[in-house]
């Protein structure tokens, strides 16, 4: 098998196109496309939908995929392992979900750069249930993630878990709302809040469905300070963490709540699978420096 054809395939299958793939490699188009057709006739199975936009494996490229990740990192362990410099090559694909980016992207990932200069890291963002899949189809190395309390990541992934991760209510400062309301007042409010997958609105939506309540969204919104700064013009209700809220433009003109025997719960985990092999190290360095950021956090 040549390796060259199997890293141009799993480019394509990453990127979703021929045109992103020659880019990522610097190759021509023609040339992505011959590598992968040296695949195919090489394992004697289509391994693309050419007919799909973005491209898709077929089921058998599915197969193809996942064991050539393998492979190709199996490589990657190979080449730092008998390196004479002992330098850790090769790329480290890095999942993070919007509510650990903050923390992950600054001294955390500058620690693992600055003491893995040879490796190419490369961060996606996404969900969490997402990232998780992803780690289990092998797209990603490791991932920061947050699930709901008293959800844990599958038992077959290596996680490391950083605890439950403080989360405040916030309504704009002039609405005429009580410090403290009970669930089936909160119900009545509208909310601004994450889109599905995040781990704090299935933990408020769980708990509404649990009481029979109503759980009204009147705007989906990935950016944290947009989600802030429309709950400060009195669209509805949110959820921040206490050092979001510090740190936000929109601060003064908000204010908290409590909610009586409610206090949203979530749990961030670093997950990756085994064996981490040449990235066992990257991962470890990343995992302590996350935990001292969110800890730091925590302490506002």
């Amino acid at each position: 098998m040549n390796t060259h054809d199997l890293i141009a395939f799993v480019a394509v299958v990453e990127t979703g196109s021929i045109v992103a793939a020659s880019a990522r490699l610097n190759l021509t188009q023609p040339g992505v496309t011959r590598r992968i057709q040296n695949l195919e006739e090489m394992l004697g199975a289509t391994l693309l939908d050419r007919m799909s936009k973005p491209l898709k494996p077929t089921s058998a490229g599915h197969a193809a995929y996942e064991q050539g990740r393998r492979v190709l990192r199996m490589i990657d362990d190979l080449k730092s392992g008998v390196a004479d410099d002992g330098a850790v090559r090769g790329e480290f694909r890095l999942g993070l979900t919007p509510f650990l980016s903050e923390a992950g992207l600054s001294a955390p990932l500058d620690a693992v750069r600055a003491e893995f200069p040879e490796l190419a890291v490369r961060v996606v963002s996404g969900w969490s249930p997402h990232q998780l899949e992803r780690i289990g189809r092998n797209e990603l190395d490791a991932a920061a993630v947050c699930l709901p309390d008293g959800l844990a990541p599958p038992a077959d992934l290596v996680a490391d878990d950083f605890g439950v991760q403080p989360v405040v209510f916030v309504v704009a400062r002039d609405m005429k709302i009580p410090a403290t309301v009970d669930l089936e007042y909160l119900s009545r409010l509208s909310w601004v809040i994450n889109q599905d997958g995040c781990g704090f609105r299935d933990t408020v939506r769980r708990r509404f469905e649990a009481a029979h309540l109503p759980f009204n969204v009147a705007v989906d919104a990935l950016d944290s300070e947009l989600r802030l700064s429309l709950v400060a013009r009195g669209v509805g209700v949110s959820l921040v963490t206490p050092f979001g809220l510090k740190r936000s433009a929109f601060r003064k003109e908000l204010k908290t709540i409590s909610v009586r025997n409610f206090k949203p719960r979530v749990r961030a985990w670093l997950v990756h699978r085994a064996p981490a092999g040449r990235l066992l190290k990257p991962i470890k360095a990343f995992r302590d420096r996350l935990d001292r950021e969110l800890q730091t956090l925590a302490r506002g």
